[in-house]
């Protein structure tokens, strides 16, 4: 079937007035040509699109599946105007990403700044948010690109490696455990925590290797940011376990300490997400290679 993209953004006007007369005047319209259009619309379709009330009129089921996916369609021709229009004035595309602290923190300022040097002209949006918020973004289209570890649900995503980080518990130098340098989760699982917030990965996988040990673990305090749990830590308000790369910052002229934490499932995998390779614009596309190593020079 060809839908006229006039009609479907007159539906659209109409679903969210409930009222013919109002969707009228919004499109410029007379009554009877919304009307028209509606009926041509629902002869097309072989089912009733609207219910009619002398009060307006209310969308019937073929009517909310149809506006669901012309509200769909608008948003990928806004995305398309938008590109094409970054396009028409010298920029090379526009790329959303939402990614997890760590990778922020760690690794994409200097693999944005590798990618922009090939590609000057392209413009970034990056967000920070936990794990489970960085998924449900990329699947609702809020992004193009999501970064998140490996225990992340992917809920159906196209996943790619990005990089690998290593967990690390961090103590204060007074903390029972500071004389050692090396410890394990069996250990540490016997003090208290400064963790990370309810959805992180962090707090994710801490709570999956505590249950398998049949266990739970003690969280003194609950923070969302890195640098306000190494705080906490040295106030001596618990251990915690962070990224060795953010902590390293915090451990010179400081009363903290790194301890290598001695589980295999501390070096995470670090992935990259997208709803479809295929459907990805060449700019994704492109700057996926580019995260991964495939675009990179040898």
């Amino acid at each position: 079937m060809k839908y006229d993209l006039t009609t479907l953004a007159i539906l659209l006007a109409v679903a969210e007035e409930k009222n013919l007369t109002r969707a009228a005047r919004r499109r410029h319209l007379a009554v009877s040509a919304v009307s028209k259009r509606i009926k041509e619309l629902e002869d097309q379709v072989g089912a009733p699109l609207l219910a009619r009330y002398s009060r307006g009129v209310e969308l019937t089921p073929a009517g909310q599946s149809m506006v669901f996916y012309a509200r769909q369609l608008q948003a990928v021709l806004g995305q398309m105007e938008n590109e094409l229009a970054d396009y028409g004035g010298g920029i090379k595309g526009h790329v959303r990403i939402h990614a997890i602290t760590s990778a922020i923190a760690q690794f994409l300022p200097r693999d944005i700044a590798r990618f922009v040097a090939a590609y000057p002209l392209i413009r970034f949006d990056i967000e920070e948010r936990v794990g489970s918020a960085v998924v449900q973004a990329v699947c609702d289209g809020s992004a193009d690109l999501g970064i998140f570890a490996q225990q992340t649900p992917a809920q159906g995503l196209e996943v790619f490696p990005y990089r690998r980080d290593e967990l690390i518990a961090l103590v204060g130098r007074g903390h029972a455990l500071a004389r050692k340098s090396r410890v394990t989760f069996d250990e540490i699982i016997e003090h208290e925590f400064v963790g990370p917030h309810v959805d992180s990965s962090v707090h994710t996988l801490l709570t999956t290797e505590a249950a398998r040990r049949g266990r739970s673990l003690a969280f003194k305090i609950r923070i969302s940011s890195f640098e306000s749990m190494c705080q906490m830590v040295e106030a001596g308000l618990g251990l915690a376990l962070m990224p060795r790369a953010l902590a390293q910052p915090h451990l010179k002229g400081t009363g903290l300490k790194a301890l290598t934490l001695n589980e295999p499932w501390a070096r995470r995998d670090l992935l990259m997400g997208v709803r479809s390779l295929r459907d990805a614009t060449p700019t994704v596309k492109a700057l996926l290679d580019s995260l991964s190593g495939r675009g990179q020079a040898d």
